[in-house]
Parts: C-alpha cells; structure tokens; sequence
C-alpha cells in the first residue's frame, strides 16, 4: 500500500494514496470514524478562526464528508450548523440549488438547502467548513448557494489545503496536502 504520513493538529496519520486518473494520486483524508483526529482538528480551525478575530452565526458545510468536522466544531463552539444536502429529501419544502464538479466526484452534483436551512442562514455571518479544499469546487458552490439564501460567508476553514488550494489566501486551514504523481511522489 503507497501511503503518504501526515502531521496534523498534534496526530499522525498514514494515508493511503490513490489513482484518480491522469498519472495523478492523492491520499484519502477520512475523517468518519477518527473521533480523535476530528476533535483535534476542530479544536485547532477554531482557534484559527479565533486569532483571525473572525465572529460567526453559523457553520455550514457540504454533504457528506465535512460533516464530522462541523459537527464538532458546532459542539466545540455552541454554535449550530447546517449541512448543504446532494439530493432534495421530502422534508425539504422549497429548497435552492446549485451545481458542482469536484475532484473526487466523476459527474456533476447538486447542491441544496431546505426552506427551514435558507432561513437559519440568511442574514448571518457564516463560517464553511470542511475536511479538505482541493480544486474549490465544491467550495464555491457553496459560497454560491450560502449568497443566494442571504447568508455571508466571512470564513472558509479545512482541515486540509490540497495541492494549488494551499497557495489561496482565503482560507484557513491546519495542514497542506500535497497531490501525488503516478509513482506516489509528492508534486
């Protein structure tokens, strides 16, 4: 197993590397299941946030792996978050979308907030967080949907900068994590 060993908020991970096409690999960051890791990690963007001096209402991330990490970050912090959804449930009356490409996903996705998701976001300061930012696809999108419901995007906070996302100034993040080539090499 090729395998990248990352240093983040105090642990060490080993990650395992893998294809995803045009001679490049990257190392598959899990948060599920590592309460650990993501308690730290949490702990660690709040403070980031903090010393930035950056007030927030809420936090809001994309379906399904930021959960974990806005989930705790929400416990840590006392304030609630909000989960943009890939697919309308029926509990969902009225929802806004927008659409998304990102690096893991083969096709196109859509992103939405519910009625009742829209109206905790509009008019509030909003902090996104994820596990990793890599191509900022799904990050946009989301900023896109967050703008469209009324809310302002004051944050944008991960775990992970992967690849180029790391050179961004926008983002608050713990750790870079380098893309790999075909030969499990750091680029």
């Amino acid at each position: 197993m090729e395998s990248y060993k990352l240093q983040i908020a105090g642990l060490t991970r080993e990650l395992e590397l893998f294809d995803i096409g045009n001679d490049m690999k990257i190392a598959a960051f899990i948060m599920f299941s590592d309460v650990e890791l993501c308690r730290h990690c949490a702990k660690e963007l709040l403070n980031a946030v903090d010393q930035k001096g950056i007030a927030f209402d809420i936090i809001v991330t994309a379906e399904t792996k930021g959960i974990p990490i806005a989930y705790e970050m929400s416990s840590q912090s006392g304030i609630n978050y909000t989960v943009a959804r890939k697919s309308v449930k029926l509990y969902m009356k009225d929802p806004v979308k927008v659409n998304v490409r990102s690096i893991t996903t083969d096709a196109e996705q859509t992103l939405y907030f519910s009625k009742k998701d829209a109206d905790m976001i509009r008019g509030r300061r909003v902090l996104i967080a994820d596990d990793v930012i890599s191509t900022g696809e799904s990050l946009r999108a989301l900023e896109k949907l967050i703008e469209e419901v009324g809310g302002t995007v004051v944050a944008k906070a991960a775990a992970l900068a992967e690849g180029k996302a790391a050179d961004r100034e926008d983002l608050i993040y713990l750790e870079k994590l380098p893309l790999f080539d075909k030969d499990g090499n750091a680029l």
